[in-house]
């Protein structure tokens, strides 16, 4: 997915930067960025690092001495390396992305064909923050340009514009990524999400818009462009994107989680002796069950946090379920002849859980019951890059659904339909796949409770194929 995080101070900016990009480390893992701008030499300095076997803080930290000014954007990017810095006819800029654009191709040759050229090629390929720099320089102001990135881009994409007078900050069309900006009697700073805010001393102050664009300076806040009514905003930012004590559109991350535990937790039948979260996204959901159900919360399972402690995993498949078996620790103890409920985020492949599951069997469990806090995942992400790398058939419901029907398309709207003997059929498929004593899923209609929106204002998209589509 990939974060951001921008400062505008009356004074030097590179701590505020460098902590609260860091803290927003969980949001990927590929590269990390910051540029400044110095307003008395008036040079923009950058630094890029990759981050895939290490933390930001340690590539950073050694650079910080040549970073000066009291303005700077940086990013912590699960895709190409970032910022990028620009000389144009609307004058030098730095400029980071976040979200997924899947017609590069096809924005490429348009900017081919107007003559301009690309040289921040990521591993050979076109590098996605670049060519939204390009499409932005073809028209005759920011607005104008950001528009028109709006308009061409099939996906999604937020964007941070360090000028030399400020940062502009513009939210995906349809909102599907957060913006948030945070005040300080000496300055503001924008990000994706807010928790960054608290060890700095800024105040939450405003929440961009779906479609907004607004200029940041030390000064306050100019709206460029208003929001658009329509909003879709990812779901999973409240289910598994999300730091615990982040807000969302006003909406606390931790609140939403519980919520999805209290709702499955209340009506949940199944005799158990206790809950466990599979964390750490799991944790907020299992808390809440335990209060909805009445019933005692204990950590069967533990992350190893001192080695282990980043939140996404590898590229290759083979490594990431390798390290996922690493992080996770069992507690034998209270495993040993105990009926559990396990609650977890979602089901992707059903590799990892499966794997899990194995294990607390090998550790005594009597019962292991497994509650997930989505619906099953039906379709790909098409907007921020979740299950972006696996087909349509590596979903575990695809493969499922294939076996059923001979088809993995096939009567998708009863697979969709909770209440379907289809729906019914195919859990009862996927809990024999995990090996585990029951199965269940929250609804659509209990997350759009849990986080509070309706349900036209958030994406749904990877659970029942709906969009306001590309925009």
């Amino acid at each position: 997915m990939g974060g951001f995080f921008g400062v505008v101070s009356t004074k030097p900016c590179i701590a505020d930067l460098f902590y609260g990009v860091d803290y927003h480390s969980h949001l990927g893992t590929k590269r990390g960025g910051i540029v400044t701008y110095q307003e008395d030499t008036k040079l923009f300095r950058r630094s890029i690092h990759n981050i895939e076997n290490s933390y930001f803080r340690t590539k950073f930290a050694d650079d910080l001495g040549k970073f000066q000014g009291n303005s700077g954007i940086g990013v912590i990017s699960d895709t190409d390396a970032q910022p990028i810095v620009v000389n144009s006819h609307l004058g030098r800029f730095a400029i980071s992305t976040v979200g997924k654009i899947n017609n590069v191709k096809e924005l490429e040759q348009e900017c081919l064909d107007c003559n301009q050229q690309f040289t921040e090629l990521s591993a050979g390929a076109t590098n996605p923050t670049e060519l939204v720099a390009l499409m932005i320089t073809r028209k005759h102001d920011f607005v104008e340009g950001i528009q028109y990135v709006y308009n061409k881009v099939k996906g999604s994409c937020s964007m941070l514009i360090l000028t030399e007078d400020g940062i502009i900050a513009a939210r995906d069309f349809y909102g599907r990524t957060p913006i948030v900006i945070g005040k300080r009697d000496d300055g503001l700073v924008v990000a994706s999400e807010n928790h960054s805010f608290a060890n700095l001393d800024y105040q939450t102050e405003y929440f961009v818009g779906p479609g907004e664009i607004v200029k940041i300076t030390a000064d306050g806040i100019q709206q460029l462009l208003a929001p658009n009514s329509k909003m879709q905003v990812c779901s999973f930012l409240w289910i598994y994107y999300g730091y615990p004590s982040v807000d969302y559109e006003n909406i606390n991350v931790e609140n939403a989680r519980y919520g999805l535990g209290y709702a499955m937790g209340k009506t949940d039948d199944t005799e158990v002796d206790f809950v466990a979260p599979i964390p750490d996204s799991g944790i907020g959901m299992a808390i809440g069950y335990s209060n909805g159900k009445q019933i005692p919360y204990q950590r069967a399972i533990v992350k190893y946090t001192p080695t282990w402690s980043r939140s996404f995993m590898p590229v290759s498949q083979e490594m990431r379920e390798h390290v996922a078996k690493m992080k996770l620790l069992p507690n034998g103890d209270l495993l040993k002849g105990k009926r559990i409920v396990f609650c977890d985020d979602s089901i992707v492949r059903g590799t990892q859980l499966r794997d899990n599951v194995k294990m607390m069997y090998e550790y005594g469990a009597k019962e292991v019951h497994i509650r997930i806090s989505c619906p099953p995942l039906l379709y790909g992400c098409e907007f921020l890059n979740f299950s972006a790398s696996k087909t349509q058939m590596e979903l575990i419901t695809r493969r499922v659904i294939k076996e059923l029907e001979g088809d993995d398309s096939k009567n998708l709207e009863r697979y969709m339909d909770s209440s379907s003997k289809e729906y019914a059929n195919m859990v009862e498929v996927i809990r024999k796949h995990l090996g585990v004593d029951t199965l269940k899923f929250n609804t659509i209609d209990t997350i759009t409770k849990a986080i509070g929106l309706p349900k036209e204002r958030i994406c749904t998209h990877c659970f029942d194929g709906s969009s306001f589509g590309h925009r």
